[in-house]
């Protein structure tokens, strides 16, 4: 599957960028986030690394027969109607493994959002896990993950360095990304 996904990407026109430290559990912060299309080519991109992770997705699209299959790949619903703490049972997923990775896209939603939603930050503090900074970049067709972030603690300042990294990424639809 790893060469296929990265052959598939290689036909699209991407370029892959791969400058993060392996590490076995992280929280990986995926922006911009525009279009349904940013989840083929980060699930591609992901593929083509040999690697696995999980990823949050609103409950809606694991109706029968898409449940199954988003599960299967590692989906993990959000009802975002109810006031659970996704982020504490995230944090706890993490202690329960060894190996762990958790995608995120922090704007919560494909439409514009410069009020980015934290709990990607609030899980990495919790479960003490480090940040990586992954991109798709539809201007110069490139998907990747440029760092391994590791949260002072410090919410402002971090959140401050998080955005200036995505300030020159360019979404599918450029419109709806916001910092």
């Amino acid at each position: 599957m790893k060469k296929l996904a990265a052959w598939i990407l290689h036909k699209l026109g991407w370029t892959l960028i791969n400058n993060a430290d392996d590490v076995p559990q992280c929280v990986i912060c995926v922006a911009p986030h525009t279009s349904n299309w940013d989840f083929l080519i980060g699930k591609l991109y992901y593929t083509a690394l040999g690697q696995n992770a999980s990823f949050l997705m609103k409950k809606e699209w694991f109706i029968f027969p898409l449940g199954f299959f988003f599960r299967k790949i590692g989906g993990v619903p959000v009802d975002r109607s109810r006031k659970t703490s996704i982020t504490d049972q995230m944090a706890h997923r993490f202690q329960q493994s060894d190996h762990f990775k958790l995608a995120v896209t922090p704007e919560g939603t494909r439409k514009r959002n410069p009020d980015w939603k934290k709990g990607f930050y609030y899980i990495a503090i919790k479960a003490h896990v480090p940040i990586q900074l992954a991109y798709i970049d539809y201007a110069k067709k490139e998907v990747g993950i440029q760092e391994t972030f590791l949260p002072t603690g410090n919410e402002q300042k971090d959140i401050a360095y998080i955005k200036n990294f995505y300030k020159d990424k360019t979404g599918k639809k450029p419109e709806n990304f916001a910092i």
